[in-house]
């Protein structure tokens, strides 16, 4: 994984993809900091509220929707667990750059 080529080419995706809010995007970054951290995994759990708390995400509501989004729209996949022991699994792409067009 180079980290500069996809953090480049998330930002662009960023700038071009119109779905995206600040929230979807602090989640997003989230996750990424934790993949990093765990040095680039197939795969790896996540325990919800560390990850709100470092999305700064208040609602759970809203952390479930953004997560979903970003699932819907290929930035991650997202394998909810329903156990509050394991929590969900989350498996990160190499960006390629959006095919959404400049608005």
């Amino acid at each position: 994984m180079n980290y500069v080529h996809h953090m480049n080419t998330l930002m662009e995706n960023i700038r071009k993809d119109p779905r995206l809010n600040p929230t979807h995007i602090s989640l997003y970054l989230s996750l990424f900091r934790i993949w990093n951290i765990l040095r680039f995994p197939e795969s790896f759990y996540i325990n919800r509220e560390d990850v709100m708390q470092v999305a700064k995400i208040g609602a759970k509501g809203t952390y479930h929707r953004c997560i979903k989004d970003l699932d819907n729209w290929c930035y991650i996949s997202y394998m909810p667990s329903h156990n509050p022991y394991k929590g969900s699994r989350i498996r990160l792409f190499e960006l390629k750059q959006t095919a959404v067009q400049d608005v």
